[in-house]
């Protein structure tokens, strides 16, 4: 008996696939993967990897998200977050109508706090609680921003846009998560934050690296790296000009450059030996841990699954780091397992994604889908294994 319905990604391929009159052969073709790949996917049997999935978007022009499925409206619902998401969509369209006359702001200081709480509250994966609050944090600084026109109020505000960015992200909004980076373009602007103008192209070429248009990423990367360069010497520079460099890593080994990737990571490397761990700077986590989480996910991006798995034993998660971004490695951990057929430890990571970060697990498109194709390989599993299926698709 399956935990999860039957239409994981494989299945949505498959069905796009037929949608277009083409078949199996004429799509590996197009999409230019592999056809005993793309035949295993669509069967179940292997987890499609960010690149395939990326590809065959393409070749059927489809978005992304329609072959990954997201949002997941049914979970969503059960969940009672989808009621969060019209408030962020009201709070960021009235980005430009001037101080509301109904609304009294608190002092800039304790906007700032709440910004930085909610930060925090992404991080340590509280989804549900960063998405209930900060749409009247939106209003309550926009108001702010328009009385005072102070760099500190923008920054607030450009703080609180990039937070709806990130719940939209998580939570499979594409487009939401758009509108937000526009809006922190346009707070930073004003505040005349050449750090926030490079970490705004950070986040914009994520966008682009997740829709599978690496090309165009990698140029916003660029894009970001002269961007930060106008920004004075700081800490915050650098933690952001890193940052650029782990995001480039990561779209030339999607790209399947490795020369480029590498490339990057050395530079992220020598970057983050200036700046030692700084997980609370501009909440990127920057530092050693992520660049060896990253060079993780290089790896198995470049299909170097092996040695994507051999990276992963040596990186020592420290107890203080993001437990957002520590289940985003354990999920990367748990595909590059499976696709190395080491199916045991594969869902291993899988539990260690959904300890660190369970609201975050639960929507995250890699744990789903891994998940599918270890049910599909159904040998020697556990027996909570169909647990966590139901856990998928059930409350937090």
């Amino acid at each position: 008996m399956h935990a999860l319905p039957q239409d994981h990604i494989g299945v949505r391929i498959a069905r796009l696939r037929r949608e277009r009159h083409l078949t199996q052969r004429a799509l590996s073709d197009l999409a230019g993967v592999p056809y005993s790949t793309l035949t295993k996917v669509e069967q179940g049997h292997l987890a499609a990897t960010p690149h395939l999935i990326a590809c065959c978007a393409r070749a059927m022009r489809v978005e992304v998200s329609t072959v990954v499925g997201q949002p997941y409206a049914d979970e969503l619902r059960a969940d009672e977050l989808d009621v969060l998401i019209a408030p962020i969509r009201e709070a960021l369209d009235v980005y430009d109508l001037g101080a509301d006359p109904d609304i009294s702001p608190r002092p800039l200081e304790t906007l700032q706090d709440d910004a930085e709480a909610l930060c925090a509250a992404v991080r340590a994966g509280e989804i549900k609680k960063a998405a209930g609050t900060v749409a009247g944090l939106i209003e309550e600084a926009t108001t702010a921003a328009h009385q005072q026109s102070s760099t500190g109020g923008w920054l607030v505000l450009s703080s609180l846009y990039r937070t709806s960015y990130d719940v939209a992200t998580k939570l499979g909004y594409a487009d939401l998560a758009q509108l937000s980076l526009a809006r922190m373009d346009w707070a930073a602007n004003r505040a005349s934050s050449a750090v926030f103008g490079g970490a705004y192209q950070y986040f914009r070429a994520l966008t682009y690296l997740r829709e599978g248009k690496w090309r165009t990423g990698q140029r916003l990367v660029d894009l970001g790296l002269r961007t930060i360069e106008q920004a004075e010497a700081s800490r915050e520079r650098d933690v952001v000009n890193g940052q650029l460099h782990l995001g480039g890593a990561v779209m030339a080994g999607r790209a399947h450059d490795e020369d480029r990737a590498m490339s990057h990571l050395a530079e992220a490397k020598e970057i983050a030996g200036r700046t030692g761990e700084s997980q609370k700077v501009l909440w990127m986590a920057f530092g050693d841990t992520n660049v060896e989480v990253h060079r993780v996910s290089v790896l198995a991006e470049l299909d170097e699954y092996g040695k994507a798995i051999e990276a992963a034993d040596g990186v020592h998660i420290p107890r203080d780091w993001p437990k957002s971004r520590e289940s985003h490695h354990w999920a990367e951990v748990a595909r590059a397992q499976m696709w190395a057929g080491r199916l045991e430890a594969s869902f291993k990571s899988l539990l260690k994604a959904r300890r660190a970060a369970p609201q975050q697990a639960k929507y995250h498109p890699m744990v789903r889908d891994t998940y599918a194709s270890l049910e599909a390989a159904h040998r020697r599993l556990p027996d909570t294994f169909l647990s966590y299926g139901n856990w998928l698709t059930s409350h937090v």
